[in-house]
């Protein structure tokens, strides 16, 4: 009967557009020792929410966001990869080109707890999480048996890649867990690691978010250090390099038809001028929202930076009297960036 419930709930989870679903145990994830050190390391720099000790007990043992958790339902919903969309002059992450998944992956989570329970004929305690929980969520997927943590830290499945959306259902519900991915696919290969701009990639499979482009343009509320500004090229939102280098991702399909581009960026001069009601309005169903103004167009200005256009110097100016600190400092910079570049070659003494 189990595996036939199973099967059932596998079933209707492909139906609802999550393409990987795998069964695992609330035991404590096995990497956890190697997230205690990652944070003691400092390499989570300001998320201090991760730190917090109520989050760490959490992420420890899983019982301890759903004491009556019996088995977790891992699931995995696609998204394109940067080869298969257009891209503006400004790059965003792949993933965050169309509608924010924290809107819609928990209805389809709510929707399968739903169907789960009428295949049992009564209700189950449940919890459900994308990203948004105290959990290991590449820890769990691997030991769901759905694909394996690479060495730039992104869960990977052999057959598809590593464009992915991880969620996650606590059940007070006895599946048959699915026997964990252990095979490490990832051999010999270091692209990623030599691909990242910043160096942020360590090599015990965890990265120094302090210097992930993606942490820098997301999670990062204050000044970018000045040091990685240079490094970080036209990415206003996120960054895909070490997926798009990577060699699985050759097998990555089409993804999930919500996630899909809903337009384009204008241009980064053009963006640098857009103001708080049109940015509001523009990505209130997007992750870019995340950013809030001011470090959207914090992200604008060091991509402009990066493109040592010339033309950028008069948006770049007004910038200057920006309303937000944060964008005019960033502005600043920028315009001495740009000029710098723009200086002829002084011309060497004549050797003797």
């Amino acid at each position: 009967m189990s595996n036939d419930i199973k099967k059932a709930i596998k079933e209707k989870a492909r139906q609802l557009g999550f393409l990987l679903a795998g069964v695992t145990t609330p035991e404590p994830p096995p990497h956890y020792s190697t997230f205690e050190n990652w944070l003691a390391q400092g390499h989570h720099g300001t998320m201090d929410y991760l730190a917090s000790d109520r989050s760490q007990a959490r992420r420890a043992d899983p019982r301890e966001i759903l004491p009556e958790c019996k088995s977790i339902l891992v699931l995995a919903t696609p998204y394109s990869s940067p080869s298969r969309r257009g891209q503006g002059e400004g790059n965003i992450a792949s993933y965050a080109w169309g509608e924010d998944y924290h809107d819609i992956l928990p209805a389809r989570m709510k929707e399968l707890v739903q169907f789960i329970e009428e295949q049992v004929g009564s209700p189950i305690k449940n919890r459900w999480y994308t990203d948004t929980g105290p959990i290991l969520e590449r820890d769990l997927a691997q030991r769901a048996g759905i694909g394996w943590i690479g060495k730039n830290t992104c869960f990977i499945n052999p057959k598809h890649g590593s464009y992915f959306l991880l969620s996650e259902i606590f059940l007070d519900l006895v599946l048959e867990p699915d026997p964990p991915f252990i095979t490490d696919h990832c051999g010999t290969c270091t692209r990623c690691i030599e691909a990242c701009p910043t160096d942020c990639i360590l090599p015990n499979r965890t990265i120094d978010a302090t210097r992930c482009i993606s942490y820098l343009t997301i999670e990062l509320k204050d000044d970018i250090p000045a040091e990685l500004r240079d490094k970080m090229g036209t990415w206003v939102f996120g960054c895909d390099i070490c997926q798009m280098v990577c060699p699985w991702n050759r097998f990555a399909g089409e993804g999930d038809p919500v996630f899909e581009e809903k337009g384009s960026l204008h241009s980064l001069i053009e963006e640098l001028t857009i103001s708080t009601q049109e940015f509001n309005q523009r990505f209130k169903q997007s992750p870019i929202k995340r950013t809030k103004r001011r470090g959207y167009l914090r992200n604008v200005v060091v991509a402009l930076s990066n493109t040592g256009d010339m033309l950028a110097l008069p948006v770049l100016q007004n910038a200057l009297n920006d309303e937000e600190p944060m964008v005019r400092e960033h502005a600043k910079w920028a315009i001495e960036k740009i000029q710098q570049r723009a200086e002829p070659t002084r011309p060497h003494g004549n050797e003797s």
